[in-house]
């Protein structure tokens, strides 16, 4: 596998939404909050702006549903055009379900871990998903510090998909910059979430090839 880099367009400005997308334009995936105001004390955006990013943007678009219910309102991000849709392990009502449903639709379905949520519940499914997001700050706001307790659910994850074969994916998202590359990657992240590492530098096209130069280093496959 090769290390991923997913700008988060929550700490892009959402009135030159457009000119920050192009400015990732060498990145491999845009990562998109949305938030409900329930499932998280925060509200971003919602369907009308996601249809608009897959529409002009060139990057797949991997859409990370911080909301309540996404039994019903995943597979409309997937209709939208998005590439890949996480959702929550306290939100969903029948992951296995939703994952093969979306996975019908031809997209990936990947799913969340909250920072105090153990991995193990989810080892007997894990071969139904793409991807699993742990995540290195509690989940709602950008710009928190990160958590490097969680890298130890990042090594038992990697453990696992290593033990069985799998080429299931591991995203860390939270607190990811150029200095904590390095830390996520060594424990067996392969998708790194960037938003105010990206978004805050003067050089963001610089600030991805950072992440991506001190992740690819410290990779453990």
């Amino acid at each position: 596998m090769t290390i991923q880099i997913a700008p988060s367009i929550l700490s892009a400005d959402f009135c030159n939404l457009q000119r920050d997308l192009e400015a990732i334009s060498h990145a491999d995936l845009v990562h998109v909050d949305v938030m409900d105001h329930h499932f998280v004390p925060n509200l971003t955006l919602g369907e009308p702006v996601v249809k608009r990013i897959c529409e002009v943007t060139d990057l797949p678009v991997d859409v990370h549903l911080m909301i309540e219910d996404p039994d019903r309102w995943a597979p409309e991000y997937a209709k939208l055009g998005a590439a890949s849709v996480t959702f929550h392990m306290g939100a969903a009502h029948a992951p296995v379900r939703l994952a093969r449903q979306l996975h019908e639709m031809g997209c990936k379905a990947c799913f969340a871990v909250r920072p105090a949520e153990p991995v193990e519940p989810i080892f007997d499914i894990l071969d139904e998903f793409d991807m699993i997001l742990v995540m290195t700050v509690e989940p709602g706001f950008g710009g928190q510090k990160f958590l490097d307790n969680q890298m130890a659910k990042v090594r038992r994850l990697r453990d696992e998909i290593t033990r069985r074969g799998l080429g299931t994916h591991i995203q860390v998202d939270g607190g990811v910059s150029s200095k904590t590359a390095h830390i996520v990657a060594e424990a067996g992240a392969d998708v790194l979430v960037a938003g105010s590492a990206v978004y805050g530098a003067e050089d963001r096209a610089q600030a991805i090839d950072d992440i991506r130069s001190k992740a690819e280093a410290a990779y453990r496959a």
